[in-house]
């Protein structure tokens, strides 16, 4: 009798142990919901940002959890179900990004609509960046010197009035002026981009979770995970999450051989994503981002 009431002693006491260490997530906000991108590879586990993104967020979990309605690809009908269950990573930048979200497979996908972006550019640093530092365009936009002048000074001078060669002659000081003092900021609204004050907005750093696009406010299913500090891609994608265990998982899929597409050459397959509330697993316990925007 003595054995038996030692044996439930010691497993009610192992459950007590159990329970009592059992370790959480460390959140940057202890309300944010966490999902688990289950691949073919491992799970991912990522908190996401209700507060600075809710919008994103809840387009996130709505089509993960199949309660979204979205445009089925092939039947080009409205459905309600798990969208992202058995997609792929369809695209890998080595130790860079890895990408997935396209129900096509191939990065040209969407789930029939579109909506904006939710970034807060002064949050992030952007209107202290300098667009010309130096005689040198600020290598954070990623911009060669025609690319500049097509998608910076163009606009510029049209919003100016500038029609006539002459026009610009005349105002050219005042032009050299503008540019000189334009943020990264101001070019990146140029391009169409907006920008809404009123959030919170983290980089697209080691360990992000961001929203894929085709420009100002296209984002829709794709997402990116960033392997590394993403500086050049500050401002124009919504960060609505981040890594918060199973960052050797995605840095396995980062290491992956590509074709010229950047497509993988071995399917990894996003086998489900799904809101989790357990426990953080045990094994691989790993920081993975740090909140400091590297400028250049």
């Amino acid at each position: 009798m003595r054995n038996i009431f030692a044996h439930v002693f010691f497993i009610a006491f192992s459950i007590f142990i159990s329970g009592a260490f059992a370790e959480k997530f460390a959140l940057d906000y202890p309300d944010d919901p966490v999902c688990v991108i289950k691949t073919s590879k491992g799970d991912i586990y990522v908190e996401l940002f209700a507060q600075e993104a809710p919008k994103t967020v809840e387009n996130f979990i709505g089509l993960a959890e199949g309660k979204k309605a979205f445009l089925d690809h092939q039947t080009k009908e409205e459905v309600t179900r798990p969208f992202y269950d058995n997609l792929i990573f369809h695209r890998v930048v080595k130790d860079l990004i890895i990408q997935g979200g396209c129900p096509v497979g191939n990065g040209s996908g969407t789930p029939g609509y579109k909506f904006e972006d939710e970034i807060n550019a002064d949050y992030v640093g952007l209107n202290r960046l300098k667009a010309i530092t130096g005689n040198q365009i600020n290598p954070i936009l990623g911009m060669t010197q025609e690319g500049f002048q097509r998608f910076v000074v163009g606009p510029l001078v049209h919003k100016m009035g500038i029609k006539t060669q002459d026009e610009l002659l005349k105002k050219l000081a005042e032009v050299k002026s503008i540019i000189n003092n334009m943020s990264v900021k101001d070019c990146y609204e140029n391009l169409g981009y907006t920008y809404d004050d009123s959030l919170k907005s983290h980089p697209p750093i080691r360990g992000a979770l961001a929203m894929a696009n085709r420009g100002p406010n296209t984002s829709g299913s794709q997402f990116f995970l960033a392997l590394d500090n993403l500086p050049q891609l500050t401002g124009r994608h919504t960060v609505f999450g981040r890594i918060v265990h199973g960052m050797d998982v995605a840095k396995k899929i980062g290491q992956l051989k590509v074709n010229e597409k950047e497509m993988p050459l071995e399917t990894v397959t996003i086998k489900e994503i799904r809101l989790y509330t357990g426990e953080k697993p045990s094994e691989g316990n790993e920081k993975v981002i740090d909140d400091t925007l590297e400028t250049q």
